[in-house]
């Protein structure tokens, strides 16, 4: 009797460590566990902040058309901005019609009829629109990247139109079914009869009628140090060695991984090579996991916004922009800065560039200028264009290192048809209205 129950004391001894060892191992089902592959992703220093898909995905401006050839143009943070863009999210969007660019003359149509129009540069696909939008998923337009969305009153059938452009430049689709009214959309539009008017300049972009006045702030920054990084994005950084580059640069790598920082230009270049795969990468998912990995390896210092994502041959890049209030931070070869830049593969990231300077927030000084606006601003243009086609023209930041921090200067940021771009910058403001 005594042997029997020692017997089975035993056996519950053994059975529990059997138990425990278990959940040592792979811990309760849905949390995770402690064993981890090398590609997955792991938390590290709190560097910057968190944001989810949603937060980076907005549009990088909206043109207001007001009918008989006027316009004017909102930029992201502004009040009626916000307003418009809260409410268009709320409203419903379905059954969709696709028709060929060429079915309409959309120039005469910005001319004559009022309506909104959201610029996204650089396109954003259709099911990540669907979270920020009421947008009812259809097999076709789902598989399409959307640069524009134009919401119009035609004045002859009496109705409100809303326009989806695909960035393939070659057709468009019209939801059919959309709860919006002609008096919503005149309502939205007849916010912007108070504020600069802005003339549509070759069919192609937008010059205010009058200077516009900017902020030229200078804000407090830090620096991610090497170790930092390295403790980031390496699984043990005490394997890994140090090499020294010819320009000044240096390079950890612990034989797989490398991390090459630019100290001149405080800029970071992290690459994991990963074996090819015969398998055609998931350019969302891929997206939807780059995020994540700049949540966990240094964070996102302030406001950024979805600029690019492009199908590589071996996976997809992706180009997030770094705004401060209303406008971008340009990132130029002289000063690398305002932009985090990935190269996914397989929802892997092989390539992650960002500057090791940060926006700490709070503005050590701020002055205010004025960006040149009517035949001033075409005048420079005329004179530095050389009769190069301009495709777009947008108000921007030029970050500049600063003792205090780093000063942002408002400059209008002009793109050619050619590819290249320069900058038109500001004067100093009058000290009298805001312009």
């Amino acid at each position: 009797m005594k042997e029997r129950v020692k017997s089975m004391a035993l056996s519950v001894l053994v059975l529990g460590s059997l138990v425990q060892s278990y959940f040592l191992i792979y811990r309760l089902p849905g949390s995770g566990t402690i064993l981890s592959s090398e590609t997955s992703y792991v938390q590290t220093d709190n560097m910057g902040q968190e944001e989810s898909i949603e937060d980076l995905i907005f549009p990088d401006r909206m043109i207001i058309h007001m009918g008989e050839d006027k316009h004017t143009v909102f930029y992201p943070g502004t009040t009626f901005y916000d307003l418009i863009l809260s409410r268009l999210e709320g409203r419903t969007f379905e059954s969709y019609q696709r028709r060929s660019i060429q079915s309409s003359d959309w120039n005469a149509i910005r001319k004559e009829n009022k309506g909104i129009e959201l610029s996204f540069s650089g396109g954003v696909p259709v099911t990540l629109l669907e979270r920020l939008m009421r947008i009812t998923p259809d097999p076709v337009f789902r598989a399409e990247t959307i640069n524009r969305i134009w919401i119009y009153v035609d004045k002859q059938a009496s109705q409100a139109h809303a326009l989806f452009f695909s960035t393939r430049g070659d057709v468009v689709y019209e939801a059919t079914q959309a709860d919006l009214t002609i008096e919503d959309v005149e309502q939205h539009v007849a916010f912007g009869t108070s504020t600069t008017p802005y003339e549509l300049t070759d069919g192609a972009y937008y010059i205010p009628y009058e200077g516009v006045e900017a902020e030229q702030p200078v804000i407090l920054s830090g620096l991610f140090t090497t170790e930092q990084m390295q403790r980031n994005l390496f699984f043990d950084p005490g394997i890994t060695r140090n090499i020294q580059e010819k320009d000044g640069s240096e390079i950890y790598t612990d034989s797989k991984r490398s991390l090459q920082v630019r100290q001149e230009q405080r800029w970071m270049s992290y690459t994991d090579p990963a074996a090819p795969s015969s398998e055609e990468s998931d350019a969302v998912r891929d997206l939807l996991a780059g995020v994540e990995f700049v949540n966990q390896h240094g964070g996102w210092d302030g406001s950024y916004r979805l600029a690019m994502q492009s199908s590589l041959d071996y996976g997809t890049q992706v180009l997030f922009q770094q705004y401060y209030k209303s406008y971008p931070v340009m990132d130029k070869p002289s000063f690398r800065f305002g932009t985090i830049q990935l190269e996914m593969q397989q929802e892997t990231a092989s390539v992650y560039e960002r500057s090791l300077l940060y926006l700490k927030g709070g503005e050590h000084s701020s002055t205010k200028v004025m960006l040149p606006g009517g035949e001033k601003l075409k005048q420079q243009l005329a004179k530095q264009t050389e009769g190069r086609a301009i495709t777009d023209i947008s108000p921007a930041y030029l970050p500049k290192l600063k003792d205090q921090g780093i000063e942002l200067v408002p400059v209008w940021r002009v793109k050619l048809e050619s590819g290249g771009e320069f900058t038109v910058g500001a004067s100093s403001a009058p000290p009298s209205n805001g312009g």
